[in-house]
């Protein structure tokens, strides 16, 4: 019970502060309970809490700290454009037609070769091959 009630204010204290590493001794409190639960003394539940929080602070604390330093991704340019919507003008098919991808007139032409859009339908760009949207 006791490392359920710490695992709570590891918890607590993980959300307030913002600090990965509470939710790692966090784990390692729930695996300590675990143990606790299946009838292990103290030591050895102590051990499990020391064992489990110190293999995900050597094995997970650094994927973790550079997730989040990595930044919001920014996407900029044609990458930008691609899962878009846009509006068909004139019919696309395998071969080509226009429509309108962020306010701007494109050339596009369809993923599939068997299907039309046809104008006023609302197509998704999959990709951009030079100028000209691949739509699906």
């Amino acid at each position: 019970m006791w490392w359920l009630i710490v695992l709570g204010g590891l918890g607590i204290v993980g959300v307030v502060s913002s600090i990965v590493e509470f939710g790692m001794f966090m784990v390692g409190a729930l695996a300590a309970s675990i143990a606790a639960g299946m009838g292990a003394g103290l030591v050895v539940q102590c051990i499990v809490f020391a064992v489990v929080s110190a293999s995900f602070l050597i094995f997970v604390r650094p994927i973790a700290l550079r997730q989040l330093n990595r930044g919001p991704v920014m996407r900029d340019g044609v990458q930008a454009l691609k899962g878009r919507s846009a509006v068909v003008l004139e019919r696309v098919d395998e071969y080509g037609g226009r429509i309108k991808l962020a306010g701007e007139v494109w050339t596009a032409r369809s993923m599939d070769t068997t299907r039309v859009f046809e104008p006023g339908e609302k197509v998704d760009v999959a990709d951009i091959d030079g100028a000209t949207a691949v739509v699906i």
